[in-house]
């Protein structure tokens, strides 16, 4: 795929699509009406009257362009209104190859549906100047905590691949009810699958652990617990489900024992759980790094 003609706007690369060998529309804009229905026609008569998509060169397409096979045209998305995600961004580390952050709750890590402007690579490009900046790896929406990105492409295949391979030591904190009885540290197993398109990911009783989770108390207090969660696996919502597993679901948790109807741009109770510790061999140069987070939960302090 060619490079894009389009400068970011918004801290946002260009979209793109590329057209077929053949269509059954002799014009280019109604090859385009077609292939995006979530855009009404109007709307689309109106990027092409003033400009906005463009071809490899950068040169505008006109209204009238006819259609023209394994062509790749280039166009900025139009942003919905997005609520402010009212709590800092917070630098941790910066070198040459990786910015560290420490993500608020409510913010997402990748730019993508209804969360676009208000994600941490769109801000971190914007507030740091990196066009290329990307995560090597995610946290979910509603977790706060310590997240790693590579300044530039060419820094990101080795961070991230450091991810896959479940390199990194990672250690959270969650708050929930105290523990009683329970008999902690523990080590949490389960088979835990995923659907998309579907909130909650589930458990099976009757399939081997495909997911290990150490669970620890750290202090107790007021009838609620703050505890140390050490995931060896890296299944989605593990956390969550292997705390609601116990019998511990975690404070304000919108989906976990049950999915609550929570207004998308509900800032007022964060999901009380966050990605405390990062610690790895740097696979670059080798050298022992540690980020931990500065914010505390709010149960046990305010956030940073």
């Amino acid at each position: 795929m060619p490079r894009s003609p389009l400068p970011q706007r918004h801290g946002l690369d260009a979209a793109w699509l590329r057209t077929p060998r053949e269509s059954a529309h002799a014009g280019l804009r109604d090859h385009l009406v077609e292939r995006m229905p979530r855009l009404a026609p109007a709307r689309i008569d109106e990027m092409l009257a003033d400009g906005d998509f463009v071809d490899d060169t950068g040169a505008a397409i006109p209204a009238d362009a006819p259609f023209a096979p394994h062509m790749f045209v280039w166009f900025h998305r139009d942003l919905r209104e997005e609520a402010e995600v009212p709590f800092p961004l917070e630098v941790l580390h910066r070198d040459e190859r990786i910015v560290v952050v420490d993500k608020p709750h409510f913010l997402a890590t990748i730019p993508r549906g209804r969360h676009v402007q208000q994600s941490v690579v769109v801000r971190a490009r914007r507030m740091l100047g990196l066009p290329e900046l990307s995560p090597a790896h995610r946290l979910d929406r509603v977790t706060a905590g310590v997240l790693l990105l590579t300044t530039e492409q060419r820094w990101r295949r080795p961070y991230q691949t450091m991810f896959e391979e479940r390199v990194p030591r990672k250690e959270y904190e969650a708050v929930a009810a105290a523990p009683g009885d329970l008999d902690l540290p523990m080590h949490v197993r389960s088979c835990i699958t995923k659907q998309h398109g579907v909130m909650q990911a589930f458990e099976h009783d009757d399939r081997p652990p495909n997911a290990h989770t150490l669970v620890d108390v750290i202090e107790e207090r007021g009838g609620l617990a703050r505890y140390r969660a050490v995931p060896f696996t890296g299944k989605t919502h593990q956390i969550r489900l292997h705390m609601n597993r116990i019998g511990r679901p975690i404070v304000n948790d919108p989906v976990y024992p049950v999915v609550e109807d929570v207004d998308v741009d509900d800032f007022s109770r964060p999901l009380q759980l966050l990605a405390r510790t990062l610690r790895f061999v740097d696979p670059v140069d080798g050298s022992e790094r540690e980020f931990t987070s500065r914010r505390a939960l709010e149960a046990f302090g305010s956030d940073a």
